[in-house]
């Protein structure tokens, strides 16, 4: 086999003694080092450098009629009723339902190995739903790529899921659908697209408060429907009642009619659940990473599910208390900035404050909390989700700030440490699990390295800490039956310490019920003592059936009339704090702030109030979400390599 000799050309060595002509082309000769060079290697032929088209997603007006909008990641109640509030605003919309085990493994067989749970079943969900429009429904793949959007939100920062989006096209890519649109809240599309003419999905007031309506509504559903669930005497009528309320409030919010009188129908539904209140049930605090703890599918082996089945009672987490943890995060980063001696360029800082300072923003965060209590309230209460309180972020952060920094922001931060220890403090639950995917770095750095030093500072705390990786159901739901038999044995002990503290027997209290239906209604709800509801229960009726309607009356003025006597002798003791809180200048400002907040709002400035705050977290959200966007400002000249 003959074997071709490419004769290189190259230029003389030092040394060497032929000689050199004095017109040598040093150029010409480099060049034909090179192509020899480049023949050699096989790089002679061109090479086009790769460029990712799926990078820069938009949807036009004219596209609007033909395009669906995929949508989920929520939890059931939420994504089902996104669905109705965008279709009111003329989308169409589409939720194909939560991830599962099939999504999973689609999830792994497309994406990049080493990924966590949330990425696998999010970016597999949306893949495999795709496989089956193509592969069952017989639709062609530029059909697909043509005539459906996936509409989602962001992830936190310093985790694996902050990288979804680059997983979503790269699964999407490899199996067969490039060039589909993934189309984030806080996107740069999303965001300019809000002042163009050729919009397809518009950013505007109307979507943001459709979307916050729905997620309101499917707060206020979860958490009424688990806190009945684990009392029904027929098992499946909270879900029927759950099912038949859904469907109500997606026709308001579909409809854009009143939807405090849908939900006031919807707490119809609710009413005729039958309960048996008496149960001891282990109230079960869920906290930990965001999307392990607020799914309900297979992405956490069906968790809530599974603890009812054990005998607990689920305290779950609300995706309002995480809008009330990003407005407590910006108040106290502007009160932490405020005494710098420069104005800073952070998301939350200082610069270009001068129209909008700093007292202006703290008194628009102490109205936006304001008004997100009094709005879940008002969502709330005709529901009949009666004695339901936000937590208190200030405190949560107090009471963690010893042990966990309150700058830290990955995962929940500092909310995972301040709600066990609010938990353990105040008897809000026998049991707290937290939850989160396989080396999740936030949430694992957390409950399994600081929380173990808050057991051991909070004795007969009891808390579990479980990971998620998709196959380990068996070792998780062992792990979780270890503690919900402690957590049951102490609520069953807390019942029948309040029976005897209270002086009644179970046989008193069920006679009480019968004859007091109120008192054993499923939208009831017991003033909290202790961590049990049946025990809070008994702790409230026990005064009304040992005693007469005279007596409690006696009982009611003795004790007004003491605390009577406690305000007299504490009222020279408040009057001066009082005195000296109202000639505080700091007070005074803040006043002044909050009656010019309040002003602009009667005139109808609202809007050149709130919107340099909601660029800024608007721009937070979308740096801190989107890991292809730089960080870091580089003011010098970028060296080559950049």
């Amino acid at each position: 086999m003959e074997q071709t000799i490419t004769q290189k050309t190259r230029l003389p060595l030092v040394g060497e003694t032929r000689a050199i002509k004095a017109d040598i082309d040093v150029e010409a000769e480099l060049k034909a080092f090179e192509e020899a060079e480049r023949e050699r290697l096989g790089l002679k032929a061109e090479r086009r450098q790769w460029v990712d088209t799926m990078l820069d997603p938009k949807m036009t007006k004219k596209e609007r009629d033909k395009v669906t909008l995929l949508i989920s990641g929520l939890t059931a109640a939420q994504d089902f009723l996104c669905e109705g509030a965008l279709k009111g605003l003329g989308y169409n919309v589409h939720y194909f339902g939560m991830s599962d085990n099939a999504g999973l493994q689609a999830g792994k067989e497309f994406g990049n190995r080493g990924q966590c749970n949330p990425t696998y079943f999010t970016v597999g969900g949306l893949v495999k739903h795709l496989i089956d429009l193509r592969d069952k429904q017989g639709m062609s793949t530029q059909d697909i790529i043509d005539k459906y959007v996936f509409l989602t939100a962001g992830a936190c920062g310093p985790c694996r899921f902050g990288m979804y989006v680059t997983e979503y096209r790269k699964a999407l890519r490899d199996a067969g659908f490039d060039g589909f649109r993934v189309m984030l809240f806080q996107q740069t599309g999303g965001l300019s697209q809000a002042t163009g003419d050729d919009v397809g999905l518009e950013m505007n007031p109307d979507f943001f408060i459709a979307i916050i309506k729905a997620i309101v509504c499917g707060d206020t559903l979860n958490a009424l429907g688990y806190r009945i669930r684990p009392y029904e005497i027929e098992p499946g009528a909270t879900n029927r009642a759950m099912e038949s309320a859904k469907r109500i409030l997606y026709k308001a919010l579909y409809e854009r009619t009143n939807v405090f009188r849908a939900l006031y129908e919807a707490r119809k539904e609710f009413e005729q659940v039958k309960v048996d209140k008496l149960r001891p049930k282990a109230k079960t605090s869920i906290i930990g990473e965001f999307w392990a703890m607020t799914t309900e599918g297979d992405g956490n082996y069906a968790l809530q599910k599974f603890l009812e089945s054990e005998g607990g009672e689920n305290d779950i987490q609300l995706t309002t208390a995480w809008l009330l943890y990003n407005i407590w995060e910006c108040a106290r980063d502007t009160r932490e900035r405020k005494d710098l001696r420069g104005a800073d360029d952070g998301q939350y800082g200082l610069a270009g404050l001068d129209e909008f300072g700093v007292a202006k923003r703290l008194a628009t965060m102490r109205l936006a909390e304001a008004a997100l209590r009094v709005g879940f309230q008002a969502f709330a209460l005709p529901l009949g989700l009666f004695g339901y309180h936000l937590p208190d972020m200030d405190l949560v952060a107090d009471v963690a700030k010893d042990y966990y920094s309150n700058d830290l922001r990955g995962g929940e931060g500092h909310m995972e440490v301040g709600k066990l220890i609010v938990n353990a403090v105040k008897s809000k639950a026998h049991l707290t699990v937290s939850v989160k995917p396989f080396g999740c770095m936030p949430s694992s750095g957390v409950s399994d390295g600081v929380q173990s030093l808050i057991t051991a500072r909070y004795p007969g705390t009891i808390f579990c800490a479980v990971e998620t990786s998709g196959d380990g159901a068996t070792n998780f739901y062992s792990r979780i039956q270890m503690y919900m038999f402690k957590a049951r044995i102490l609520a069953e002990e807390e019942l029948q310490r309040a029976y005897q503290e209270a002086g009644v027997t179970e046989a008193e209290v069920r006679a009480f019920l019968e004859k007091h239906p109120r008192y054993a209604s499923p939208l009831h709800h017991a003033p909290h003592r202790v961590a049990g509801s049946a025990a809070n229960l008994v702790y409230e009726v026990a005064p009304l059936i040992k005693r007469s309607a005279a007596e409690r009356a006696v009982g009611k003025a003795k004790a007004a009339a003491a605390s009577l006597r406690d305000a007299v002798k504490a009222a020279p003791e408040r009057a001066r704090a009082a005195k000296a809180f109202l000639s505080d200048p700091e007070t005074l400002a803040r006043a002044r702030e909050d009656v010019a907040l309040i002003r602009d709002i009667v005139r109808g400035k609202a809007v050149e109030r709130f919107s340099p705050l909601v660029k800024r977290l608007a721009g937070k959200a979308y740096f801190e979400n989107n890991p292809e966007v730089r960080h870091v400002a580089y003011h010098e000249e970028p060296i080559a390599a950049e």
